[in-house]
């Protein structure tokens, strides 16, 4: 087949490494997935939560930017690959001898060219000052948007009609595929894990953590709540053969407390002394709350009324409100849920949809531990919707699964507990198009695996933590970590997996002699730029062919040779005519997501 224009071949720039990243990083607002610590009212698209999973639809940069935005502008080509995420300011032109212009900066302007297909070369004037640059033959320079794509955190619940980005994990959009399988994303850990572990004396068993960190926008830091035993034995120190040699068994006191950590950058976190709670006879140590198990901590810009801005779900199952996430109110117990246990990672969200709060809690079946979700107008009164994800068979139950909004869909970070005598928790991928029917990605493959190194920080378990955290170059997911079995003694710490943008799950081949082919259903088309997120191995393509409502091909088709987050490709004015379908090739590559540019 007789293809249209090629991308041009480029040396992409080394990427950085961790060590040499400025550490210091504030979440940024991405598409139509919010970071933000709190959750908002639908009155202003830009407007939306954090800790509650919202989104916006409206590509609105509602968070700060990152560091160092003053930086030069870099004529480089900002390339991804697996273990390191950079934003690609790529845009592709879908028309016969127009192709790939690049420029990297942070400048908010425009360069605005003047073309002539007779020139050599063509002239650039950018918006706030007079340069010349010259351009080879054959390139046509658009208005591009120079300044960063932002990100955020885990957002909820947009209006199905607004949508603007599509994860391809969501079969809703995918009308057929050929020779193609859904896989899960490859993760990288940090090389800083763990992050911080039990090295307080309150600090006595991390167990499953029950994390919830959120970047807090008014107070520019990184929060995390965290739930250790408080009372308990403690496995530091011991080795593997102690561990062995006795049973773990819990004291008949034990006791679960809530402490509070902070972070500049999300990496280098303080336990702050709170003075808040006693424990043996002083309250220098982090405690907030001694008592509540489970709790998940989020913050809700939603909330009008400041008393109640952050909102705790717990077993019990009760809910707590407080003004700062420090001082709490009095537990208020729900009532007419039913056999609901909560006994796990409790977490909730804002449904801009339904307009409902919604809690993700536990109960128990035939098979073990089920997913439970409940939902309330007014976070008083609850009802219980049922399980949405249980065990198909009872070695591997779903143990919890915080859940968050992105990309059009919710996303649930299920950890799956293999019972004895594995005795192990690693994290998978879950979506739903509801947030009440559940599909899980690739059984059995871990998003998060654990090590396979006896006593490595996460070799027992790993529970990831709400919510993820969305940065213009990727997605960190915070999890707790083991390095032992569940039942048995082990330590536990924080600990952080990044993805690539949209790099949940994708399409790739599932045999390596012909193309993977993916065909979706109609789309409607909200702009005349399509943008692309992929990985392109060495060697690899991925060829997007855009189609009429009747199957025919619009403009020629487009091929990607080297990986790129959200790049343009620029349509004729002309191709939009509401609705398009797209036919994607991959070979040697993997497809994560699409969206349409302002």
């Amino acid at each position: 087949m007789k293809l249209g224009p090629q991308i041009r071949e480029f040396h992409p720039t080394p990427p950085v490494t961790p060590t040499q990243q400025n550490v210091n990083i504030k979440p940024k607002p991405r598409g139509d997935s919010l970071t933000r610590s709190s959750m908002h009212e639908d009155n202003n698209a830009c407007d939306e939560p954090t800790g509650l999973p919202m989104v916006s639809t409206s590509g609105c940069s509602t968070i700060p930017p990152a560091p160092n935005q003053n930086r030069p502008a870099r004529a480089t080509y900002q390339h991804y690959n697996t273990q390191h995420y950079h934003r690609s300011k790529t845009t592709l032109i879908s028309r016969t001898n127009v192709n790939l212009i690049r420029k990297a900066t942070s400048s908010p302007y425009y360069w605005a060219c003047d073309m002539n297909s007779s020139a050599l070369t063509h002239s650039c004037t950018h918006a706030s000052n007079t340069r010349h640059m010259k351009i080879l033959p054959l390139f046509v320079l658009l208005a591009i948007p120079l300044a960063p794509i932002s990100t955020s955190h885990a957002a909820d619940g947009a209006a199905e009609t607004a949508r603007n980005r599509y994860l391809v994990l969501d079969s809703r959009i995918i009308a057929s595929t050929e020779n193609a399988k859904l896989a899960t994303g490859t993760v990288t850990k940090h090389p800083a894990n763990p992050l911080f572990t039990e090295d307080k004396p309150w600090e006595k068993r991390f167990d499953n953590l029950y994390g919830n960190v959120i970047f807090d926008h008014e107070a520019q830091i990184y929060k995390c709540w965290y739930s250790p035993f408080i009372v308990d034995h403690s496995s530091r120190g011991m080795t593997r053969g102690q561990r062995d040699a006795k049973r773990y068994r819990p004291p008949s006191n034990r006791e679960m407390g809530i402490c509070y950590a902070t972070s500049k950058d999300g990496i280098v976190w303080t336990k702050p002394s709170l003075g808040l709670v006693d424990f043996e006879g002083t309250t220098a140590n982090n405690i907030i709350w001694r008592g509540p198990h489970g709790a998940g901590i989020t913050k809700d810009s939603h909330e009008s009324n400041s008393a109640r801005r952050y909102k705790m779900l717990m077993q019990g199952v009760s809910t707590s409100y407080s003004a700062d996430g420090l001082h709490w109110s009095k537990p208020r117990k729900l009532s007419g849920l039913g056999k609901v246990a909560g006994d796990t990672h409790n977490n909730l969200f804002w449904n801009r949809q339904t307009r409902h709060y919604v809690g993700i809690t536990r109960t128990w079946g035939p098979l073990g531990r089920q997913v439970t979700r409940i939902q309330s107008s007014d976070f008083k009164n609850w009802q219980n919707t049922g399980v949405i994800l249980a065990a198909t068979q009872k070695p591997l139950q779903p143990y919890s699964m915080p859940v968050f909004f992105h990309g059009g869909v919710y996303l649930g970070l299920v950890a799956i507990h293999a019972q004895r005598p594995v005795d192990r928790v690693w994290t998978e991928l879950a979506w739903s198009p509801d947030s009440k029917t559940w599909n899980r990605i690739a059984p059995g493959e871990p998003l998060i695996p654990c090590s396979e190194r006896v006593l490595d920080y996460d070799y027992g378990c790993v529970y990831a933590c709400a919510y993820p955290i969305f940065l213009e170059d990727g997605i960190r997911l915070y999890y707790g970590g083991s390095d032992y079995y569940h039942y048995g003694w082990r330590t536990g710490n924080l600990s952080l997996a990044t993805l690539r943008p949209d790099g949940f799950a994708g399409y790739e081949q599932l045999s390596p002699d012909k193309p993977a082919i993916i065909t979706t259903t109609e789309i409607p088309q909200s702009s005349t730029t399509l943008q692309i997120s992929a990985d392109v191995q060495t060697g690899g393509s991925v060829v997007v062919t855009i189609l009429n409502t009747d199957g025919n091909p619009i403009v020629n088709p487009i091929s990607i040779r080297e990986s790129v987050s959200d790049t343009p490709i620029e349509l004729a004015p002309n191709a939009n005519n509401g609705k398009i379908k797209l036919k994607i090739a991959i070979e040697r590559a993997k497809v994560y997501s699409f969206s349409f540019g302002k």
